[in-house]
């Protein structure tokens, strides 16, 4: 860490600074969670160490484990080194980055409010985005556009730096800590490895980026050259389009958690979501959002939501220990904002979805009139249903392939787990019909309570 020689401060003024008591300040200093060093004075490496000790507080983790573990681990020492590896700089109010930057006062705050930042100061780095907020205002970006911009870039950052630090955590931290280092020696090799990602990441991340903007520029050409399509409404705030909608998601996603665990469960929302990112990735589909099971895409035309949506129940069901896959397909109107899609069209084909059986892909009159005849696929009407939260009933076809040939499948009562033959754990005859199990587990819970079976 470097010396922090410039910013001295007072017990009273670290105690204004954090809002801690002195007393409680002096018990950190005691528990050795600040030094204010040979001359008595602390610096602002302190009162980030004091925030990082209030933030854990705030999550319930005791003074003393935190003390233990800075005692053990050097775990505040640790993320005072990564997160201040260049030292402390200047800090700045609202008002004045917002000098700084050139930027209307109300618009820094609704930006540092999208991007997440929620310390009271602002730093160097907050005052470098602003600026490069106000070239983008100048080269033209309407500031509704330029605050969706700055979510979007906020949302996307957060979840790639959770899964790094996480990751991280998991397979690099905790297989050093079992492999015997402890204490410094942790330490020095966590940062030795994290030193060495850190560069990998950040080209990882310039790549990705790269490919997706290759990409989005591809889609973009559409809007310029196809004449035989409206052109999107648009607004100051908002650009309605027109796309096919597929939602997707597994019959028996949540028996399967109860019964076989979260571990097991997340093995297989794993393989899923492959099937979903392959077959979306060569259809120009993309996954807008997904929570736990479920998969919301997006595709620029039905024909190829309703082949992509059959291709991945078809993949699903060729699985050898798989639940069951059913989804919907519908197309219309949504308006873009901050890198998604809202509108009553999500929730219409949201509530087709749950309509939908196990293997059974359904399509709204929308999505089978505008893709009209496909080879190979058959529409079976299945007349208008009431939905609820919908004011007008929806016409509703069953999708599916005219050859479709699948192989013989059992299913578990318990957990509702699909199989092959040769992936059938233990059999049952019962009413002289056999029930099929894919684990002795489910075959236990079964005998325990023959009732509650879902089979």
């Amino acid at each position: 860490m470097k010396a922090d020689s410039v910013h001295r401060l007072s017990a009273e003024e670290l105690s204004a600074a954090t809002g801690e008591p002195i007393d409680r300040l002096h018990h950190f200093q005691s528990l050795k969670l600040i030094d204010p060093g040979a001359d008595g004075w602390f610096g602002r490496h302190d009162v980030e160490r004091v925030r990082l000790i209030q933030f854990l507080e705030r999550r319930q983790i005791p003074l003393d484990a935190i003390a233990h573990a800075e005692q053990e681990e050097e775990i505040l020492s640790s993320v005072m080194e990564f997160l201040f590896a260049d030292g402390f700089g200047p800090t700045y109010s609202l008002a004045e980055a917002a000098g700084i930057a050139g930027l209307d006062a109300d618009l820094v705050r609704r930006l540092i409010d999208v991007a997440n930042v929620s310390d009271e100061l602002l730093d160097q780095h907050d005052v470098r985005m602003l600026r490069e907020a106000k070239a983008a205002l100048e080269a033209g970006l309407p500031e509704a556009a330029l605050v969706q911009l700055v979510r979007t870039y906020a949302d996307a950052q957060t979840r790639v730096a959770e899964a790094e630090v996480h990751l991280f955590h998991f397979y690099v931290h905790e297989r050093l800590k079992a492999a015997g280092s402890s204490g410094r020696k942790l330490r020095r090799s966590g940062r030795s490895v994290r030193e060495r990602l850190l560069p990998v990441s950040d080209q990882l991340l310039r790549y990705f980026h790269r490919r997706a903007m290759m990409r989005a520029v591809r889609e973009d050409m559409l809007l310029h050259l196809d004449s035989g399509s409206p052109l999107p409404a648009q607004t100051n705030r908002h650009v309605q389009l027109r796309l096919a909608i597929v939602f997707l998601d597994m019959s028996s996603y949540t028996p399967i958690t109860e019964v076989m665990g979260d571990a097991v469960a997340a093995r297989i929302v794993e393989r899923f979501s492959e099937l979903v990112h392959e077959t979306a990735a060569r259809s120009d589909g993309r996954i807008v959002d997904r929570i736990g099971d479920a998969f919301l895409l997006v595709f620029p035309d039905p024909r190829v939501a309703i082949t992509s949506a059959l291709e991945i129940e078809r993949r699903a069901a060729a699985e050898p220990q798989f639940p069951a896959v059913r989804g919907a397909v519908h197309w219309g109107d949504v308006l873009y904002q901050a890198g998604g899609y809202v509108g009553g069209s999500l929730n219409t084909a949201s509530r087709v979805a749950t309509q939908a059986t196990p293997h059974q892909i359904l399509a709204t009159a929308a999505a089978r009139n505008e893709a009209g005849p496909l080879a190979g696929i058959i529409f079976t009407p299945l007349g208008k249903r009431r939905l609820k939260g919908l004011t007008e009933d929806v016409d509703l076809f069953e999708v599916h392939p005219d050859n479709v040939q699948r192989g013989e499948r059992a299913r578990d009562p318990v957990c509702g787990m699909e199989m092959a033959p040769d992936q059938v754990a233990a059999t049952l005859v019962v009413n002289g019909k056999q029930l099929a199990f894919c684990c002795p587990k489910c075959l236990r819970l079964f005998l325990d309570a023959p009732q509650t079976a879902g089979g």
